[in-house]
C-alpha cells in the first residue's frame, strides 16, 4: 500500500463523528443490559455499542432508543446532547 493511500485512510478514522450521549448512564440507571435495550429498541446490540461509544447514528436509531428508555420523545436532551 502507497503512502497517499495510508494516509487517506488514517484520516477516515480521524473524521469519525463523536457526540457525547448519556444513553449508557440512563440504561444502567434503569438496570438493562445493552442485550435488553436491544431487544426493545428493536436494533442490535453492536449498534446500541457503538452509540454509547458516541459514534454518530441516526435520527430513527436516536428515537427508538428514547421510547425504548421508557422516556418521552420531549426528553430527548436527557439522553442526547444537543449538536
Amino acid at each position: 500500500m502507497s503512502s497517499p493511500e495510508k494516509e487517506k485512510i488514517k484520516a477516515g478514522k480521524d473524521n469519525v463523528k463523536v457526540e457525547a450521549n448519556n444513553v449508557r448512564k440512563v440504561r444502567e440507571g434503569l438496570l438493562l443490559s445493552k442485550a435488553e435495550l436491544a431487544r426493545r429498541a428493536k436494533i442490535s446490540v453492536l449498534t446500541i455499542d457503538r452509540v454509547e461509544k458516541g459514534l454518530a447514528c441516526r435520527m430513527d436509531t436516536k428515537r427508538k432508543i428514547i421510547l425504548s428508555l421508557g422516556l418521552k420523545l420531549s426528553d430527548r436532551d436527557k439522553v442526547f446532547t444537543k449538536g
